[in-house]
């Protein structure tokens, strides 16, 4: 399966931003989706999961509250809305699909991956 993520961008501390990611190839809802992050210097990072029907969702808990994760099966695309985005969300963005059952936390699961997109959250 192919991904193509969009919507980054620069945004002011307290913001929005919507991510989306297109996928393509195979049938999407055989796959568990996730993002996850990576900022300069550090390693990625688990952002958030859905399952394939998106009836179970898992967040890490620096975003949590604030990231709402959902896909639509029908048009093969899942997406990251991120609100209250914080100076420390800067990174860049990467969705990934899984065939694990359920969700997962851990980039291993994940055999297909987008090739990123950069969100900057600064004044």
């Amino acid at each position: 399966v192919q991904l193509v993520e969009s919507g980054g961008g620069l945004v002011q501390p307290g913001g929005s931003l919507r991510l989306s990611c297109a996928a393509s190839g195979r049938t999407f809802s055989n796959y568990v989706m996730g993002w996850f992050r990576q900022a300069p210097g550090k390693d990625r990072e688990f952002v958030a999961s859905i399952s394939r029907s998106g009836g179970s969702t898992d967040y890490a808990d620096s975003v949590k509250g604030r990231f709402t994760i959902s896909r639509d099966n029908a048009n093969n695309a899942v997406y990251l809305q991120m609100n209250s985005l914080k100076p420390e969300d800067t990174a860049d963005y990467y969705c990934a699909a899984s065939t694990v059952y359920g969700t997962s936390r851990r980039s291993r699961s994940y055999a297909y991956w987008g090739q990123g997109t950069q969100v900057t959250v600064s004044s």
